[in-house]
């Protein structure tokens, strides 16, 4: 069971306290940290709470976060695109539409029970929902994605992805006609706090994001661009393109409302690079971008 300790600051003064741990706490929900309150796992200053009390400057608040019940991830016969399998790694160019690993909503259909019919070894470091995951793209964003077969190997690739040292290339059309050739955004992640289903530019409770971006192509009210992540953040890209202006077509999350025809937005992860886990040796693959994407791409070439 994980334990937490966070001290109230001064602009947190007033929250009440289920809503202050779900904000911290990014990958729980109101109704859980509610639960958890009334499980007696939430303490402030040492007492329990009622989900109504409001945290005070200076308040400890400590929490316990109960292991997750283990579920059985049913193996399922899911076709996979698998560009490249060895011993110790695969890479799969994931379809859009697609969920990553089983989650509430989602416990079949997903990548994870697609692999585990396809292979029966992967690494177990991430547990019984997320087996050989060893980063994630959203379910509405296709493209390519690594996946550990052993601990070694998922070991290895996570201390790439910490060191910075792997090429992830996006492909994007974006709203907006971006004037400048490329440019880099160096602004921090995390939860909105109007919003706790999106993350959003911010200095507080955020981590460090840097895309680099360049223009491909200018339409007339698009531009077609090819993103690099140096770091790994949530909705990175649907954000970082937000924020400067430039929202992803299609985005249901962060884009306006007026859009182009496409399920999800346009967004797929198009180059993958990495040092093999074993051999040492630097390996790179590359898939073109979907068909919904080049339906796109000649429709505004035609318009524009």
């Amino acid at each position: 069971m994980e334990v937490l300790t966070y001290e109230v600051s001064s602009d947190e003064s007033g929250v009440r306290i289920d809503k202050f741990v779900s904000l911290q706490s990014q990958d729980c929900s109101r109704t859980q940290v509610q639960q958890w309150i009334k499980d007696k796992l939430v303490q402030v200053n040492g007492a329990v709470v009622k989900s109504n009390y409001k945290v005070a400057e200076g308040d400890v608040v400590v929490w316990s976060i109960p292991e997750p019940e283990v579920l059985e991830v049913v193996a399922e016969n899911i076709p996979l695109d698998i560009v490249f399998e060895d011993a110790d790694v695969i890479v799969v160019n994931k379809p859009r539409g697609m969920v990553v690993h089983p989650a509430p909503g989602h416990y079949t259909g997903t990548l994870v029970n697609a692999l585990m019919y396809h292979c029966q070894d992967l690494s177990g470091i991430n547990g019984v929902i997320r087996p050989g995951i060893v980063h994630r793209i959203d379910k509405d964003t296709s493209g390519l994605l690594m996946v550990a077969k052993n601990d070694k190997a998922h070991e290895s690739l996570v201390d790439q992805l910490k060191a910075k040292t792997t090429k992830r290339l996006y492909k994007a059309i974006v709203h907006g006609v971006i004037s400048h050739q490329s440019g880099t955004i160096d602004a921090p992640i995390g939860r909105d706090k109007k919003d706790r289903q999106s993350m959003t530019v911010t200095e507080e409770h955020s981590r460090d994001a840097v895309t680099h971006f360049k223009v491909m192509e200018r339409f007339t009210d698009y531009t077609y661009v090819e993103c690099e992540l140096e770091t790994g953040r949530t909705h990175q890209i649907r954000v970082h393109m937000k924020y400067i202006g430039f929202p992803l077509a299609g985005d249901p999350k962060y884009g306006p409302k007026k859009t182009l025809e496409i399920e999800g937005q346009a967004l797929h992860a198009a180059v993958l690079g990495f040092e093999h886990p074993t051999s040492g040796e630097w390996i790179e693959f590359e898939r073109p971008i979907p068909e919904d994407m080049e339906k796109l791409l000649a429709h505004l070439r035609i318009i524009s």
